[in-house]
């Protein structure tokens, strides 16, 4: 065949193509994606309604709110209930205090050793929330250093603290997220306009007088959101929940969805479904609550076209005061829980810090880390699991961002499918999606698949947020220059939109693979024995009692998760896009 033959045959196969196609091809774009999200996104919300207000009786299935009666009848749940509130208000406060602090001093003050927060924060990032949680119980358990260097000195039969408690997860749970409210509540500082304070001080206001009736006032909006944020995450937590508070019998709701699932046989789906559906219902008013706190952000802008240069505020003979609240902060985030995992991991079984302990230390639990099968099969899923993952959320993310940004007809419900998982509590997803596969003949269940499946789902609406974040900054002009010059809309996207968002892409990628690769909540519902990750191995480790075993896995894991932090750290940078997609 002639190249004229064939040049007419692909224009004829155009021709008709381009009859069944929308004037904009980007609309079919939109129906894709929207399909994409609500088939990923639906399905576990109406199999988690459905197994809520189903009941099943001589062989018949009817509609009930009957299970709703049982579950709030229970005396227990009140309780769960309140230990959740407290616990969750209690976690955000502490984490704003930390972060919040450590923030002003390093973004705003001259105060010395400032890479100390952002090593701190960066190496947590790698670090497994269930082996954080691990080390502070090796820190602060009965058998700890801590307990026991204070019965060796009193004489006492005590403690000095008791973990185990409600005020022991506030604890944890508050250093855990401090780290987030530096970063979060630092790009904030580091933004804010230095004219409203010099026109304070021009007034006569001093440094204190300033800080709490500008500064403090002008930030409001931004600490009362991500108060708001950490306080929701927090609702939803289970690491330590499960690993504080199930040994001090402190129950809330995550755990009595987790026991409804685990501790009876068979699992009770029903009363797990409906006391997923109450602990939804609450995350989305509280998720409400939150838009309504960001909705007028704007009027507290202090971000204008004029160019600026935040000044620091010299804190004169406080300067080393300062330093030494980054340098405590330091030791108690990071140095304090990595020297217990370190003398963990060299110690046939645990024991306190103690002279007569070193004859014992050793490498075996390395070694047998290196030479175990099963760990190269955990290192081997949690890879796959988090690679997948976080590659196939950044590329339908993209475009579903680029279609939002673009305003196509139909884009706003593909961007509010996008966000629907932000109201899904982890452990709440999981029981949905365990329930959709169980009565679907798609045979995933048990498999890293069903993992992929639910971290799919999670983690749309951060992929969203850093492909929206960036694609803010990427000018229609370019496009339309491509058009003019032939390209059709998904050519102009794909090369030139897609590169120029490699940075923001890159940041998103890595921060999902992260987050994949240390989150307990769905691979600990969802995995079977041969689907493994390294959370769900380390939580079985502490749960089997094999700390120091547990203490080797975690460490090694953390070294090789901080690189790839570090890398995260730099994109972020590089692209102007921070945790959760925030610029």
């Amino acid at each position: 065949m002639s190249d004229v033959a064939v040049k007419e045959s692909g224009q004829e196969r155009r021709g008709l193509f381009a009859r069944f196609m929308p004037r904009d091809e980007r609309v079919v774009f939109v129906a894709i994606i929207a399909a994409i999200f609500a088939i990923l996104v639906l399905p576990p919300l109406v199999f988690l309604l459905k197994g809520a207000f189903t009941v099943t009786q001589n062989g018949e299935t009817h509609f009930s709110a009957h299970r709703f009666a049982i579950v709030l009848a229970q005396r227990g749940i009140w309780t769960s209930a309140y230990n959740s509130f407290v616990f969750a208000l209690g976690s955000a406060l502490l984490a704003l205090l930390i972060g919040g602090v450590n923030a002003w001093l390093v973004e705003r003050t001259d105060t010395p050793f400032k890479p100390l927060a952002y090593l701190t924060t960066i190496i947590s990032l790698g670090t497994p929330y269930v082996l954080y949680t691990s080390a502070w119980l090796l820190l602060l358990s009965r058998s700890g250093p801590i307990n026991s260097w204070y019965r060796e000195l009193t004489g006492e039969t005590g403690v000095l603290i008791n973990v185990y408690g409600l005020g022991g997860m506030i604890l944890i749970e508050g250093l855990l997220w401090s780290p987030l409210v530096f970063l979060l509540l630092g790009s904030t500082l580091r933004n804010f306009n230095p004219d409203l304070e010099e026109a304070a001080r021009m007034s006569g206001a001093g440094t204190w007088q300033t800080l709490r009736r500008i500064t403090f006032r002008l930030s409001l909006p931004s600490v009362l959101a991500l108060a708001m944020l950490v306080f929701i995450r927090t609702v939803e937590a289970f690491e330590v929940p499960a690993l504080v508070g199930l040994p001090g019998r402190v129950h809330v709701l995550t755990t009595d969805i987790y026991e409804m699932m685990h501790r009876t046989m068979p699992p009770d789906i029903g009363s797990a479904s409906t006391l997923s559906t109450l602990l939804l219902c609450i995350v989305a008013v509280l998720l409400w609550y939150y838009s309504r706190l960001t909705r007028n952000a704007e009027r507290f802008a202090t971000i204008t076209g004029k160019n600026f240069r935040p000044n620091k505020i010299p804190l004169g003979k406080f300067r080393f005061l300062g330093g030494a609240v980054l340098v405590l902060n330091f030791l108690c985030l990071l140095i304090l829980p990595m020297l217990i995992l370190v003398w963990a991991s060299l110690l046939p079984f645990y024991q306190t810090v103690r002279a007569s302990a070193f004859k014992l230390l050793s490498f075996k639990h390395y070694g047998r880390i290196f030479e175990s099968d099963r760990y190269l099969s955990l290192l081997g899923n949690t890879l796959l699991v988090a690679v997948v993952t976080a590659t196939i959320v950044m590329v339908i993310t993209a475009i579903a961002a680029w279609l939002s940004v673009r305003k196509i007809p139909g884009a706003r419900m593909v961007d509010q499918l996008g966000t629907v998982p932000l109201v899904f509590p982890g452990i709440v997803l999981g029981v949905g999606v365990m329930q959709f596969f169980l009565a679907t003949p798609i045979g995933i269940y048990g498999t890293i698949w069903i993992i992929v499946w639910a971290f799919l789902i999670n983690y749309l609406p951060y992929g969203i947020r850093y492909s929206y974040a960036g694609m803010l900054q990427v000018h229609r002009e370019l496009e339309e220059a491509a058009a003019v010059s032939g390209a059709s809309p998904f050519l102009a996207f794909r090369r030139i939109v897609f590169p120029l968002l490699a940075p923001s892409l890159v940041a998103g990628w890595l921060f999902i693979f992260l987050l994949a690769t240390r989150v307990l909540t769905l691979p600990v519902l969802l995995s079977g024995p041969s689907s493994q990750t390294m959370a769900v191995a380390m939580f079985d480790l502490w749960s089997n009692g094999q700390g120091p075993e547990l203490a080797a896995l975690g460490l090694l894991w953390s070294f090789a998760m901080t690189a790839v932090a570090l890398i995260f750290y730099f994109f972020a940078r590089r692209s102007g896009v921070g945790l959760y997609g925030q610029g």
